[in-house]
């Protein structure tokens, strides 16, 4: 009898220490979403040949994002960031796709993006590059049609298409001649020619300016399709001469 009791015993304990197992890694997995890494879905057109996301396309790009930027490692130029709509920019952009109907399929859904893998949550929030920082004067454009940064005209290899550009095509469609604000961002798409991005927004409230604080993380891998597994630049060499950071 003594001995089924300890049997019985051990089980409970075994039992409790999985379930204590469980509750850290579930809360492991918590904390690393909400502080470290991230996964995002924005079917968007605007940074494509960057991110293959647009309505229709068989790529979907999925990013992984590192949510310690900005927190504790400062915003650079050329950063691919996500970051939540600052207020009227969504308008016309197609929305991620809606929740599965399948209560399993949605469970596990919700499951990944509970721990950061899954990207339930990615509605409300927009990817683009980063050009200018605070105290940056950002122009568009010079006769040639570069974006000039702090004075120096910037060479976009990251621009959708420019290769096939003619000389004198503009690296923008909307002309702007900022200075960034403190706690700002200049932002622009990779597909400059469709992009809800601070050049089309300068009649909003924001002036086309995101906030720091609007900063979910940096976009630094393209974890899905497995095809298009890839790192994401955020070209130094294109900034050095205008004031990297």
């Amino acid at each position: 009898m003594a001995r089924a009791v300890q049997t019985r015993g051990q089980k409970t304990w075994l039992f409790a220490r999985d379930i204590v197992v469980l509750l850290a890694a579930l809360l492991a997995s918590f904390l690393i979403k909400t502080f470290l890494i991230r996964s995002f879905y924005i079917p968007s057109a605007s940074m494509e040949n960057t991110l293959i996301g647009g309505p229709g396309t068989a790529a979907d790009d999925r990013v992984v994002v590192n949510e310690l930027e900005p927190r504790l490692v400062p915003v650079h130029r050329g950063d691919i960031v996500v970051f939540a709509d600052p207020g009227g920019w969504l308008r016309g952009e197609p929305a991620p796709p809606a929740a599965p109907a399948n209560p399993v399929a949605r469970g596990l859904s919700d499951a990944l993006t509970f721990i950061g893998l899954g990207t339930a949550d990615s509605d409300n929030h927009l990817v683009k590059r980063v050009i200018g920082l605070p105290g940056d004067h950002v122009v568009c454009c010079t006769a040639v049609g570069r974006v000039t940064l702090n004075g120096v005209p910037l060479n976009e290899p990251f621009i959708a298409s420019q290769a096939q550009w003619p000389d004198g095509a503009r690296a923008d469609s909307n002309p702007f001649d900022v200075t960034v604000p403190p706690g700002k961002l200049w932002v622009l798409g990779d597909n400059r020619g469709d992009s809800q991005d601070s050049s089309l927004n300068q009649g909003l409230p924001t002036k086309g300016f995101v906030p720091e604080k609007d900063v979910v993380g940096r976009a630094f891998v393209i974890s899905w399709p497995i095809s298009g597994w890839s790192w994401l630049s955020d070209f130094p060499h294109v900034f050095a001469k205008a004031g990297r950071n």
